[in-house]
């Protein structure tokens, strides 16, 4: 129903003005009496045999949502009754920030992708722990942190800890978003002497907490083979808990869209099936080259089941959809819950 009677309607619109209008949509169905249940009963597996350990959390299924989608924490008690096994918000920055200026989303329907240069738009950490104190405790939830724009480079890592520590009660894992090609000074985070800084500041407070929460490290699709050694490299110094692979790509390789819509369209990051290959080949490479030493959340052109278990076969743990869920709508969640129990 989605794909034929959903979809073609919203794809009519602007894509931002749509994810609002969806976000208005769902709040509101949710609060409609048997409506949350009816969705439960739609599109929830629930099989023991889904369930994944990793890095000491339980999560009821493998599937995740990943960020971007709900980057202020305000939709996440509703969204789960989609099925996700988490659900991974931001990225949040300390102070709230409007991103770049509009128009700055955009979809490629004849690739069935999406480029974005959003910019980090978000309303700040004291809005992210406030809606995160109304979690209902239906799922797990990611903190995905990232810098403010205007943040001056020796400054980087205060706003990392910052939102470490805001967020750290209310989370039960953190990402850290060093690889959005949407934020200025894009190349220091990626430097590997800055991310040795960065990791062992933000592991320095998190040995400071009570309870320790996992720290994973979100990577761009587009390092090459020397660059995945550093990154191997550096989980196996920093002893982080995990990667995620990838973010979205700077390349507009095999596109089926014309050089003028793109040329038309701009700079941005590629999400969707065009970069699908190219995360499944950073998962491998990264799971063959470490022997597997490290768990990968994988996450980047999943349309289909098939596609969810080609990223589980090539070495991730868990996997994250976002584009696949606006084109494929909610079902694709249960379509990879129920192959995967198969």
């Amino acid at each position: 129903m989605y794909k034929i009677l959903v979809r073609p309607v919203l794809f009519l619109f602007d894509p931002e003005k749509v994810h609002h209008f969806t976000f208005s949509l769902i709040r509101f169905l949710c609060k409609i009496p048997f409506v949350a249940s009816i969705f439960r009963g739609m599109y929830q597996v629930e099989d023991k045999r889904l369930e994944r350990t990793l890095f000491g959390i339980t999560f009821k299924n493998p599937v995740g949502l990943a960020a971007g989608f709900d980057k202020n924490a305000v939709l996440y008690n509703e969204l789960a009754n989609f099925g996700f096994g988490f659900i991974e918000i931001g990225t949040v920055t300390p102070i709230g920030q409007v991103g770049n200026p509009k128009k700055r989303l955009f979809r490629l329907k004849d690739d069935k992708g999406i480029i974005n240069r959003m910019g980090f738009n978000n309303d700040g950490l004291e809005v992210a722990i406030e809606q995160l104190k109304k979690n209902k405790g239906k799922l797990i939830i990611g903190g995905n942190i990232g810098k403010n724009t205007q943040t001056k480079p020796e400054n980087y890592t205060a706003d990392y800890e910052a939102c470490f520590k805001g967020l750290h009660p209310y989370v039960d894992y953190f990402v850290l978003n060093v690889s959005c090609p949407n934020v200025g000074s894009h190349a220091k985070l990626n430097d590997k002497d800055y991310l040795l800084e960065l990791i062992s500041a933000v592991q320095k407070l998190n040995n400071q907490e009570v309870i320790q929460k996992p720290i994973l490290l979100k990577i761009a699709p587009d390092l090459n083979n020397n660059q995945l050694d550093e990154i191997i490299e550096l989980v196996s110094e920093t002893k982080i808990d995990g990667v995620i692979a990838s973010n979205t790509s700077t390349t507009r390789d095999n596109l089926k869209a014309s050089d003028e819509l793109l040329k038309e369209i701009g700079n941005g990051g590629l999400s969707g099936q065009p970069i699908k290959a190219q995360s499944t080949k950073v998962i491998q490479y990264l799971s063959d080259n470490s022997n597997k030493a490290f768990p990968i959340i994988g996450v980047g052109g999943i349309h289909s089941a098939e596609d969810a278990i080609e990223k589980i076969n090539a070495g991730a743990d868990l996997v994250q959809i976002y584009t696949g869920f606006i084109y494929e709508g909610p079902n694709l969640i249960k379509e990879i819950n129920k192959a995967l129990i198969k």
